[in-house]
């Protein structure tokens, strides 16, 4: 059984870490969110059984990506790893939040060693999702998001991209036309936790758009004022920006 720990708090990973390799797990070890990420995106395509045998053990507060957002885009991708949220934030919001966006069952800090066991053992005999594989890429006109390495391409020439703009790219490249709210996008790119009134969500649009879209007659990522964001290849006809 293979363990993946994506814990930033030093103390309670090295302590999980001990505890789960003495009752005989393999245990793989994060700090942050990206990495973790990656972590499980690698333990699925080294897997021929696509996960079987593997849990991940998700704290919800990391650096660099959520819990939240790294299970958002696991799920998105359809990685079929059993997700069991670690969290100090123990309101019924808080755990709704975490189960619709794909983990499989929520634990609250403080919690005995015994019950996270019982936990995994339990996700453990379910087993992965029965879902279809991860899709390689994704790929709109001349754009491309290898979701195995979560490198995007537009007209060949790589672009670089943050974590966050990483995930906010697969999300609309998850559904080519369709219009995201910008609450919508919210929920899944950033979690419950940010003010519904911020305005970050045009911010990294922004970022994203001149990355995307700068230099090419061809933009793909629309605006539609009051309404949201889709990506879509339209030619160089423009919708209202």
């Amino acid at each position: 059984m293979n363990i993946l720990l994506v814990e930033d708090d030093a103390r309670i990973a090295d302590f999980l870490d001990r505890g789960l390799r003495a009752e005989g797990y393999r245990v793989q070890v994060a700090r942050n969110g990206p990495d973790g990420l990656m972590m499980a995106r690698e333990a699925v395509r080294n897997t021929p059984t696509d996960g079987v045998g593997t849990v991940m053990l998700l704290d919800v507060m990391l650096p660099g990506m959520s819990g939240l957002e790294v299970c958002q885009t696991l799920r998105a991708a359809l990685v079929p790893i059993p997700i069991l949220m670690l969290t100090a934030l123990g309101s019924l919001e808080d755990r709704v939040a975490g189960l619709r966006l794909g983990a499989d069952d929520y634990l609250v800090k403080p919690f005995e060693f015994e019950e996270l066991l019982a936990r995994i053992e339990a996700l453990a005999r379910r087993g992965p999702r029965q879902q279809p594989l991860p899709r390689e890429e994704l790929v709109v006109a001349d754009l491309v998001l290898d979701t195995r390495t979560m490198k995007a391409k537009r007209a060949g020439q790589v672009l670089k991209l943050t974590a966050r703009e990483l995930a906010l790219l697969e999300l609309l490249l998850s559904a080519p036309g369709r219009l995201f709210s910008r609450e919508r996008i919210l929920a899944n790119v950033w979690g419950t936790n940010e003010d519904p009134m911020t305005n970050i969500v045009d911010v990294y649009i922004r970022r994203l758009r001149s990355k995307v879209d700068e230099g090419s007659s061809r933009p793909l990522i629309h605006t539609q004022r009051g309404l949201g964001y889709r990506l879509e290849d339209i030619g160089e006809v423009r919708l209202e920006e």
